[in-house]
């Protein structure tokens, strides 16, 4: 593939290539030797094809009319065709090559650029939309930046080629394909932006897809011990048809632009036809097509598709940019993650309003986006840079489990070593009755926790609160419990409230009836407003 690591970027210990360059800049640099390798040989090609109708339609004038053809236009007709067939094959394979590099690029660096991001970070962005992003982004960006773009200058190349052949035959031809030019033009404009809002809501879908489904993979025990299997795969099936309806509605604009195209194509070449033979014929004297030789009409003929062809292949990569720009953007928020600022806090700050009350329920609520989570991280300076070292509990899927026994995850940084309190932990939040984590405190854990589901892992971080006498801080407590586990893990957090803070972020109605105090967000920009308990 001819491929070297010269030109692929890699971002410095602190983790910043230039966070001031996109993902579809550093793409058009990685590219930019390959698109102008490509347009070259696209213009020979295009070149090669124009002097080939030519020689053809003089050749097929003579053999009609009856003149003798010089013995080498047949040679350098077959001469000019095996040279369109070689730069055809030749501007696929550069294309081909430059994607390639580009996407590779893009890969090498992104995994450059995790390996020095730091880890609550990493850990912050979904699962599946990481996944979508490492696969697909960055082949539909080179796509972008190589097939589209060489699409796009050949729309100006091309036509204005196929315009300087027709003028020296006849201008007033030339004229009445320009004429059109404008028409298509606005069309592609107004396309445009339907398409670019479609593509965007076919990556979004296939983000949500791809999302659900790596978290359904994670939490598979979970699923069928609570014989859930059916309502998840409707789930599933519900985001892969949204995914499918608009990947319908990109292709369907599409289709519709590409037969647009064909359909001014046909027109133009059809009007010229007819001013063509109206002309040979002696029924109308049309400027410039009149008194012109056989294989000037021929070579007409055959130009006026030519003239059309770039247009035709822009359109086929028309919904390619949409696509591209969409996936730059999605590689944008992947390759520079940050962690977003919480709403406003009704306190001066987030160490007030953790220290408020000396113990108590607080449910932070609101819909799905508005920043519960994002607030709770920050209260818990998990998300502050750099991180705080708070005394408190973090209870949520992605609190850290080590290698070892169920024990060894329950005692984590809590320095308890008494089997007795270790097992009553455990069993107040159900995890000695757990069919799926058989054998107790010596049950087996794997690495990172990788045999857990997000339930267990969270029953495990309450247990672990259990043991300390720190402030709780409880990221979605009950959204991944069944109902009898989920009114356990309740009870245990308002028995922990009763002697030191506990704040949740949670859609839980019942988790938020047990609240002392309640902090409603409203929308992802509003501030928290307190509710009376």
């Amino acid at each position: 593939m001819n491929q070297t690591r010269a030109d692929w970027p890699e971002p410095d210990a602190q983790g910043a290539h230039s966070m001031r360059e996109s993902t579809l800049e550093l793409a058009r640099r990685l590219g930019s030797r390959h698109l102008r390798q490509s347009l070259a040989i696209q213009v020979i090609r295009t070149a090669s094809r124009l002097c080939f109708s030519g020689l053809l339609a003089l050749l097929v004038a003579q053999l009609i009319m009856g003149v003798s053809a010089s013995e080498w236009t047949p040679l350098a007709i077959c001469g000019l065709l095996g040279l369109m067939t070689v730069a055809g094959l030749a501007a696929d394979r550069s294309q081909a090559r430059g994607e390639t590099h580009v996407a590779g690029g893009l890969r090498e660096f992104a995994r450059n650029r995790i390996a020095v991001t730091p880890a609550r970070l990493v850990q912050a962005l979904p699962a599946g939309r990481f996944i979508v992003s490492m696969q697909r982004h960055p082949q539909a960006v080179a796509t972008l930046v190589i097939s589209h773009q060489v699409a796009t200058l050949m729309m100006a190349i091309g036509p204005l080629l196929a315009v300087a052949a027709l003028i020296m035959v006849s201008w007033q031809a030339a004229l009445t394909l320009l004429a059109l030019t404008p028409v298509m033009i606005v069309f592609f404009v107004l396309v445009g932006d339907t398409i670019r809002r479609r593509a965007e809501k076919q990556e979004k879908a296939f983000g949500r897809l791809a999302g659900q489904f790596a978290d359904r993979i994670r939490v598979l025990p979970t699923i069928l011990a609570n014989h859930s299997l059916n309502t998840e795969a409707a789930k599933l099936h519900e985001q892969l048809e949204a995914y499918a309806y608009n990947t319908l509605n990109v292709l369907k604009i599409a289709f519709v632009n590409a037969g647009i195209i064909d359909f001014f194509a046909s027109l133009s070449i059809a009007i010229l036809a007819v001013f063509l033979a109206l002309g040979h014929l002696h029924l109308a004297a049309i400027p410039g097509f009149k008194n012109l030789e056989l294989w000037q009409s021929l070579f007409i003929l055959m130009i006026a598709p030519e003239y059309f062809a770039p247009f035709r292949r822009y359109a086929e990569q028309y919904h390619a940019k949409a696509e591209g720009l969409a996936a730059a953007a999605a590689l944008d928020q992947v390759l520079n993650p940050v962690a977003s600022s919480a709403p406003a806090l009704p306190h001066s700050d987030a160490d007030a309003f953790i220290i408020e009350r000396s113990h108590g329920l607080l449910a932070i609520s609101g819909p799905s986006g508005s920043g519960k989570s994002t607030l709770l991280r920050r209260l818990a300076g998990i998300d502050c840079d750099p991180p705080a070292a708070r005394p408190i509990a973090w209870i949520a899927t992605d609190s850290f489990v080590p290698q070892g026994t169920l024990a060894d995850a329950i005692a984590w940084q809590t320095g308890c070593k008494c089997p007795t309190r270790l097992k009553l932990a455990a069993q107040r939040v159900g995890l000695l009755d757990d069919a799926l984590l058989p054998g107790g405190l010596e049950a087996p854990i794997e690495n990172g926790g990788a045999n857990l589901s997000g339930g267990q892992r969270i029953r495990i971080a309450v247990a672990r609160a259990c043991l300390t006498g720190r402030a709780v801080m409880a990221d979605e407590p009950t959204a991944k419990l069944d109902p009898e586990n989920a009114a356990r893990i309740r009870l245990v957090l308002k028995h922990m409230a009763t002697r030191r803070q506990v704040v949740v972020a949670t859609h839980d109605p019942q988790l938020l009836r047990l609240a002392d105090k309640k902090f409603e967000l409203r929308a992802a920009n509003d501030s928290a407003s307190e509710i009376a308990a």
